[in-house]
């Protein structure tokens, strides 16, 4: 989630402005084939899986991190009790500046934000493969960037960025898919950076326990209802924020090809917040050390299940629909009934995640610092902009080894 959930759903093709009227200033409405809507929801779906299944995975290694830098964010229960307001407060405000400003200046300065923040994202997703794919005839060199302010011992750290010649790669990279979403806001680019930043939520946010999960989804369950149900609001932002923060495809691709305009979308609140559930369920298999991955796919299956059926209810009654809904009781519930059947229910509840009894981990309540690798710059600003929209703070300066 970029800085709220957005959209809680896919809108329906038949409600959806049409793209490429809309920047024309008319609403012309888009009758989907059977075939266009089939391919749209199943992609969704399948996109939403992906940064949910290998963002566990790379959880778990994520937890067992030596270095402080690349840590992952834990969230306690205090701040799952606190989420559902600050998300309200963001949502409500964003609704309120599109209303007041104007919306083309507002996705202007969204765009830039987003442009720096999806290369970091897409640079942390793609440094595995490229730390394997990387030819070892090329020698890896470092490199460091440091901005400070002030003087000795009022010193302070704005940004200590060290990357290699590998993440030079991988900037480079996400740089060409930055500047083609910041100059045409291509629906892939649109997705390319919204699956980066899903995936890196997923590994990144860590619940300290199950019952801090049911904290959290309990609270988003109630705040997703409400806001699109209860108001516009919602549905109105997730159609005017022009960011990277949901996923999308095009219901008319087979008539229009890459130039497809008509689109179902899915917040990717959606999916990173069910996702970090998941993702402690993967690890508290582990704990168990009985070489089975019995809650992990359990609640897996549970979320192909719940936005299945926040497909079809969406599709069946053509109006924007709260998937968590439908997930919360979905991916809460399996893995409840399993553990109830199994006798491990104490267990699952008792389970704390390993990264919170270290006492260097940074918690959510207390903002990290721009530094370190790009996968820990990616992670700090990725983390805290999908929990509060807000920019990381500065610390003292600390000295760097290289």
């Amino acid at each position: 989630m970029a800085e709220v959930d957005p959209g809680s759903v896919p809108v329906p093709g038949s409600e959806a402005l049409n793209g490429t009227d809309a920047m024309n200033g008319t609403a012309a409405k888009f009758v989907a084939t059977p075939e266009g809507t089939a391919l749209a929801y199943g992609s969704l779906l399948l996109m939403a899986l992906l940064p949910i299944f290998f963002g566990a995975l790379r959880s778990v290694t994520c937890s067992k991190s030596k270095n402080s830098s690349d840590m992952p964010e834990t969230i306690t229960s205090r701040d799952a009790a606190r989420f559902p307001i600050i998300a309200s407060c963001t949502l409500f405000g964003l609704y309120l500046f599109f209303k007041v400003f104007s919306q083309e200046y507002i996705n202007l300065l969204l765009s830039v934000y987003f442009f720096v923040l999806g290369i970091l994202a897409l640079s942390h997703t793609l440094s595995p493969l490229m730390a394997k794919v990387f030819p070892a005839s090329i020698p890896i060199k470092q490199y460091q960037l440091l901005f400070t302010q002030g003087s000795g011992d009022a010193k302070e750290e704005i940004v200590n960025y060290e990357f290699d010649t590998k993440d030079l790669v991988c900037l480079v990279i996400g740089g060409v898919v930055g500047v083609w979403y910041l100059l045409k806001k291509h629906w892939v680019a649109n997705n390319l950076f919204g699956l980066a930043f899903a995936l890196n939520g997923v590994e990144l946010l860590h619940l300290n326990n199950v019952s801090t999960g049911c904290i959290l989804l309990g609270g988003l369950f109630v705040y997703d209802v409400f806001w699109v149900f209860g108001t516009n609001v919602m549905v109105t932002v997730a159609r005017s924020f022009e960011a990277p923060i949901k996923l999308v495809f095009p219901q008319d691709l087979l008539e229009r090809g890459m130039d497809a305009s008509n689109f179902a979308m899915l917040g990717l609140g959606d999916i990173v917040i069910p996702g970090i559930f998941i993702a402690l369920l993967l690890r508290f298999d582990i704990s168990l050390k009985k070489n089975s991955r019995t809650y992990f796919y359990s609640s897996f299956l549970a979320y192909i299940f719940g936005l299945g059926l926040t497909i079809f209810i969406m599709h069946t009654f053509k109006h924007a629909q709260p998937a968590l809904l439908y997930l919360v009781p979905a991916c809460v519930g399996f893995p409840v009934v399993v553990a109830l059947f199994k006798g491990e229910l104490t267990e699952m509840f008792s389970y704390e995640s390993p990264e919170e009894v270290i006492p260097s981990s940074p918690r959510l309540t207390s903002f990290p610092t721009v530094s370190g690798s790009p996968a820990s710059l990616a992670s700090s600003m990725d983390a805290v902009s999908m929990a509060t929209g807000s920019s990381p703070h500065r610390r003292r300066l600390q000295p760097t080894s290289m």
